[in-house]
């Protein structure tokens, strides 16, 4: 089966308006086009774009050699409502905006002359989402010439049946019987094959010992190559040979050896790259994610693209791929909830089919938040969508995240989420009256991450949760971290994964991880900021956020502790050392607004920054976070210790202390007084340049894009996170896909040449066009910067 990318030669318009097309390449999000209204119906979950429907077409032909062969086409991912023409045909219609579908063009082309194809989309029904869901063809697309006689798409699967003395099994289905040849490859040399002929219900199997073969894991990520030959079909897919075992004795196992989950929520946009599925930028996200400490990720609240599955493949990360946000009760008034009961065997089989031979997916996550799960209907249904899972795949165990705390609110009559609620918030989008889950996240803001732990410790609490925990494999815990001990207690048959939590309880859950083999994970709400439901976890103040109503001209969350442009916010300096990965961390609260009030959130322990050049500051009051696994901690400014703190219970603390220029010192103590770590920060120098610094300085001519960080610093590089002022951007060599800072309130579009910086930096990304070296010139109030980027075939 050849594959051929289908991503060029696209046209797109606003529907209706067909005589103001402009050529795009896939992927491609039109909601960045859209406008951002005040009075916007979608407003605080997308970030006050008023979406439109858009419509996508394409001319071609079809390749010579295509003729008397099986033509497919594969959409990765449309948001949503996506009905696909043929020649003027319909041929295909397709809801479900997160998983991918298949469309058989084989009797609907011209094989002699052109083609065309329409891709209608429909998104202007909102709200249908809780955060930025982008609008479009937004994933890859793709073309599948076969034989008549093939191999079914994705009907190839390899699984590991033993890891000791490992050996696999191949299982394919095709469309016929004929003879089969199975080889088992590492990097283009054979490593054992075997040879046999499809069944008559068109199936082969068979097992394969690989004595030599090394087991895949986030340490040693080995991949190989299983392929099948049937007939003239040739196909390949990529695996890793690895088990998983998920048990109360043994807790998370992979390969035999325990591995505790230290992950990280992500949802499926890229930053100022909105929707846009590019490999390359799904790749980065993940390698960003893995570099800063984390070994796994949450893919909150729908299936993640093939092209991050890939990434995690190579690269060693840990997937768990959620189904959806929500099941038949509405969060949002046009939101899938009307066609799930409908769908979901269906959808499910989808998900199982894209994740099936990726080593990383170590489970699947049947929902979010679903308060059906404290409904009679709803144990029955966490119960059905278990076993569908488990039909379509029994080596990986099944979750569900469940807020504790929403379950007993909706069993007394106050749910989060209804029906009702999520009729009330359409009608009240323009009234900015906070309903449902933007009431939930208003309240916590203002009482703080407490309110909604503690309320998950009363009783009914756990009579409204424990049916439907029963009824998966791992039970999810949305902020129930003080539920932990008690249920383990209670429950000694149940595991516990925390599947969202607070980023201050990353040490807690270390410390109660490392005794208890049944608390399996911790994946932190947000491991990356995202777009939309916006505000939740900012801390922002008055120069940055005009306005701390969540209104427009809010864009993200602002709760990543890495932020939107891929940068480490000084919380990921204390999960590292709350994780064991580094032994001492620091981090500054803005020194210009020590004492000012900020915007609230109960997402974000605080605004703290890696620096200690706050510029201009000298004499002002500073606070200082420390973050170190040790007896105590000594801060220093200027060499002169200003304060000593103990270390019980936690491994983070603050001081109060007076900013100085100069340098700002933690020192680290074991119990004996000894010094075992130290952080040091020093001042940036007085002159500020601009400085253009690429993430790769040679970059591939197809597929891969330019990241171009854009920074206020000292002639030595020190970032100066007090400089502000707008940078102009011009590119040659390429496209300039996205440009704009990390800021959470970011009233200007992602999609124009120039941008403001926030605390003293932006990010520009660049899609080189084949034509050259990519170099990109910059200019603002603080001169210019320029950097060439080497692009190579």
């Amino acid at each position: 089966m050849e594959k051929l990318q289908f991503n060029d030669g696209w046209f797109c318009y606003r529907t209706g308006e067909r005589e103001n097309m402009f050529p795009v390449t896939l992927p491609h999000d039109a909601m960045l086009l859209d406008e951002r209204k005040e009075n916007c119906p979608s407003g605080v979950t997308n970030g006050w774009y008023d979406a439109k429907d858009y419509t996508y077409e394409k001319t071609f032909t079809v390749p010579a050699e295509a003729k008397g062969q099986k033509i497919f086409l594969e959409f990765e991912g449309v948001y949503r409502k996506a009905t696909v023409y043929l020649n003027g045909e319909k041929a295909a219609y397709h809801s479900y905006g997160y998983t991918g579908f298949y469309v058989d063009a084989t009797s609907r082309l011209n094989m002699d002359g052109e083609n065309t194809i329409r891709v209608e989309v429909i998104n202007h029904d909102q709200p249908n989402s809780r955060w930025y869901s982008g609008t479009g063809i937004y994933r890859p697309v793709w073309m599948y010439l076969a034989p008549k006689k093939h191999i079914k798409v994705d009907r190839i699967r390899v699984t590991t049946v033993d890891y000791k003395n490992p050996k696999i099994r191949v299982e394919m289905e095709a469309t016929d019987q004929d003879k089969i040849l199975v080889e088992i490859l590492d990097q283009g040399a054979v490593l054992a094959c075997a040879e046999g002929q499809t069944d008559e219900n068109k199936k082969y199997v068979t097992e394969i010992s690989l004595p030599n073969a090394e087991l895949w894991s986030t340490e040693n990520p080995k991949l190989y190559t299983c392929k099948v030959t049937f007939g003239e079909d040739v196909q390949e897919v990529i695996f890793g040979i690895r088990m998983v075992e998920c048990t109360p004795k043994k807790g998370f196992c992979i390969n035999g050896s325990r591995v505790i989950l230290n992950g990280a929520c992500i949802h499926h946009d890229n930053g100022i790259l909105g929707a846009c599925a590019y490999d390359f930028a799904e790749e980065r996200k993940i390698r960003i994610l893995k570099k800063a400490g984390y070994n796994a990720i949450r893919s909150a609240h729908n299936p993640c693209s093939k092209a991050l599955l890939d990434a995690c493949d190579r690269l060693g990360m840990l997937v768990m791929d959620e189904y959806i946000d929500g099941w038949y009760i509405h969060k949002t008034k046009y939101d899938y909830a009307d066609e799930i009961l409908t769908n979901y065997k269906k959808d499910l089989r989808d998900l199982v089919d894209k994740d099936y031979n990726h080593p990383s997916v170590i489970m699947y996550s049947t929902g979010n938040e679903v308060s059906e799960t404290a409904q009679k209907k709803g144990i029955a249904f966490t119960e059905a969508l278990t076993k569908r899972l488990h039909e379509l795949d029994s080596t990986r165990p099944v979750s569900c995240g469940v807020n504790i705390f929403f379950n007993f609110l909706s069993s007394m009559g106050f749910g989060v989420y209804s029906d009702k609620k999520a009729d009330q918030a359409a009608e009240d989008a323009t009234k900015k009256k906070a309903v449902g889950s933007e009431f939930y996240n208003t309240v916590a803001g203002i009482f703080g991450a407490e309110f909604m732990k503690m309320g998950a410790t009363l009783y009914p609490c756990d009579v409204k949760t424990r049916d439907a925990y029963a009824k998966m494999d791992v039970a999810g815990y949305n902020y129930g971290i003080r539920r932990y001990r008690h249920d383990l207690k209670k429950y000694p048959k149940r595991i516990i994964l925390g599947s969202e939590t607070f980023c201050a309880d990353a040490y807690k859950f270390t410390e109660l991880a490392k005794d208890e083999p049944r608390i399996i994970g911790d994946f932190v709400w947000a491991g990356m900021d995202y777009l939309g439901e916006v505000g939740i976890g900012s801390w922002e103040y008055k120069d940055y956020a005009p306005r701390f109503d969540g209104g427009c001209g809010w864009v993200a969350a602002g709760s990543g502790r890495i932020d939107l442009t891929g940068k480490e916010l000084a919380e990921m300096a204390y999960t590292r050392v709350a994780f064991g990965i580094d032994q001492i961390g620091m981090g500054v609260v803005p020194v210009n607004h020590t004492k000012d009030s900020h915007s609230p959130s109960s997402w974000k322990m605080s605004n703290a920054m890696e620096t200690w050049s706050w510029n201009g500051c000298e004499g002002k009051e500073a606070r200082v976070e420390v973050y170190a696994r040790a007896a105590s901690v000594k801060l220093f400014v200027n060499g002169e210790c200003v304060g000593t703190k103990k270390l019980n219970g936690d491994c983070r603390t603050s001081f109060r202390t007076v900013y100085h220029d100069g340098e700002l010192k933690a020192v680290a103590y074991d119990e004996q007084g000894q010094e075992i770590a130290e952080k040091v920060f020093v001042t940036a120098g007085e002159e500020t340049v601009l400085t253009a610094e690429p993430e790769q300085t040679v970059v591939k001519k197809d597929g891969d894009l330019v990241f171009v960080r854009l920074k206020y610093t000292d002639e030595k590089g020190e970032v100066k996170p007090l400089a502000r002022g707008n940078i102009k951007v011009s590119v040659q060599g390429g496209t300039l896909l996205g440009l704009g800072s990390a800021c959470p309130y970011y009233e200007d579009s992602y999609l124009t040449d120039s941008t403001d910086t926030y605390f003293g930096e932006a990010l520009a990304v660049v899609k080189p066009d084949g034509s050259g070296d990519v170099i990109l010139h910059g200019e603002s109030p603080f001169g210019s910067a320029d950097v060439t980027v080497k692009v190579e075939d």
